[in-house]
């Protein structure tokens, strides 16, 4: 069943538990992965995306549920999402894997089968979930295999419970990120043990029987500096191979299609897809897009094409806040034109097109009920359909130059590029300020002159018709006002 990916897919992720309860809340009856509602397949299909990820479905933890009921920092995280939790909200973390089996609740691994057929007709790719770096405490692997895990000793246990748990007498160590405390409710796999390596291959190559792709959690956790710094002493001497290359290497032999998504941070982007990840999130983009000004932005879109390329760019997804709660309306349109029309894959989360403010905790079956934002959801309908029918996925990009004249700095607002296909031709402009912002934008292709060109706005459907000669020479011409873009096709009607 597996198929050849097309370049730059956007992928769009889903809650699956909170999606399938609230679909069982609509239709009032049991909605699970095996009997969604054709129309809810078509819906997704009609947002003009190539793949859906559906996060979560693996089986959830019991003992998790429990130490998250008993952690008051996240009963107050689950209550400030969810002003009415109550308990049985707490279906358990969804990276707390008992077993990487499709969680009965959400329709079984037969479910999940019927959901990929129904995808697959629709011409949509499938990605799962795959935690690398621990499991859940009560994982079967913990009692028959606690060779795979970082150990501790009883005076570990004794001096630092929060960093330790016991398990038949053994004591193995919480899962971690160097840069916070322990997770409490995770056990720490060891990257550098031959049978977790192996067993790492073998469960990946499980989860490719299942889906097209397989994004990786905190992949930058496994890298061998990074794993050994973290546990330094704990975990014997560092292999002579990368964790991922090994892991990867071992299912490409038998699904040599399957795509790979790094989760990463701490620039080791490139370090990663060197390693086998076709894609890696690119958090560098969102954060400036966030922060920072158009130039900081346009020096980040100056690195080499085919390592961007290979970067999924994004302005939410489970981890990070809601756009519409993060950016004003306006910037966050400027930011979603932005990351849709530059280089690599694009991941946006189930909610961010209908403008939802709150981000569920991974652990919760459902989140509060929002208004819709018709005019943002309109609004993402018509790029995503732009970006499709410009062929952006294929085309050749180009970042351009822009320019000013004295006493005007203005255009060191704008960011500007250009792809082409063929003879199709776009540029993309966007004020990346609050200020209204002119400037001239130089074409990225020589073969403009001696011909007149019309313009078409492809999300307002405004209309300009400019000389060749001009913007090739001196470039076009742009004024526009706070966060506004140009998304401009060329036609030579001659």
């Amino acid at each position: 069943m597996e198929t050849l990916w097309s370049r730059r897919p956007i992928i769009y992720e889903i809650n699956t538990w909170v999606w399938l309860n609230e679909l069982s809340h609509h239709y009032k009856h049991a909605i699970a992965l095996g009997n969604v509602p054709m129309e809810q397949w078509d819906a997704i299909a009609s947002l003009s995306v190539d793949a859906l990820w559906l996060m979560g479905v693996w089986e959830r933890s019991p003992k998790g549920i429990r130490i998250a009921n008993e952690n008051a920092g996240l009963q107050a995280d689950f209550l400030h999402a969810l002003p009415d939790y109550t308990p049985a909200d707490n279906v358990g973390s969804a990276y707390c894997v008992r077993r990487y089996v499709v969680d009965e609740h959400l329709g079984g691994p037969e479910g999940l089968a019927t959901a990929r057929q129904m995808l697959a007709q629709r011409g949509l790719r499938l990605i799962l979930d795959f935690v690398p770096n621990h499991v859940a405490q009560d994982h079967p692997w913990v009692y028959e295999h606690p060779e795979y895990f970082v150990q501790g000793t009883r005076e570990d246990l004794a001096q630092a419970p929060s960093a330790f748990f016991g398990a038949s007498g053994i004591v193995i160590a919480k899962g971690r990120d160097p840069y916070f405390p322990p997770w409490p409710d995770v056990a720490q796999l060891n990257a550098f043990s031959s049978g977790w390596r192996q067993a790492a291959g073998e469960t990946l190559n499980l989860i490719s029987e299942q889906c097209d792709g397989i994004r990786c959690d905190m992949a930058m956790l496994l890298l061998n500096s990074i794993f050994e710094r973290t546990w330094d002493g704990r975990v014997g001497g560092r292999p002579p191979e990368e964790y991922w290359r090994e892991v990867i290497s071992a299912v490409r032999f038998q699904h040599p299609n399957a795509l790979f998504l790094a989760e990463a941070y701490w620039d080791l982007e490139w370090e990663l897809q060197q390693l086998g990840f076709d894609y890696c999130y690119d958090k560098r983009l969102y954060d400036r897009l966030e922060h920072d000004n158009a130039e900081s932005i346009r020096l980040h879109l100056t690195a080499r094409l085919d390592y961007q390329d290979r970067l999924a760019r994004f302005i939410e997804n489970h981890d990070e806040p809601r756009a519409a709660a993060r950016f004003s309306p306006e910037k966050e349109r400027a930011a979603a034109v932005t990351m849709l029309t530059v280089l690599g894959a694009k991941l946006l989360f189930e909610g961010q097109c209908e403008g939802r403010r709150v981000r569920p905790p991974v652990f919760l079956a459902r989140r509060p009920v929002e208004p819709i934002d018709l005019d943002l959801r309109a609004f993402y309908h018509t790029l995503l359909a732009a970006v499709k029918r410009a062929g952006l996925r294929e085309g050749e990009w180009r970042q351009c130059e822009r320019t000013g004249w004295p006493g005007n700095s203005s255009y060191l607002n704008l960011g500007a590029w250009g792809w082409n296909q063929g003879q199709e031709r776009y540029i993309v402009v966007v004020n990346l300020s609050e200020c209204q912002s002119q400037g001239r934008v130089r074409m990225p292709w020589n073969e403009l002159a001696g011909r007149t060109w019309h313009l078409t706005d492809v999300l307002s459907g405004d209309m300009f018709e400019r000389d060749g000669g001009e913007l090739q020479s001196a470039g076009l011409y742009v004024d526009l006002p706070a966060w506004k873009v140009h998304f401009l096709q060329f036609f030579n009607p001659a």
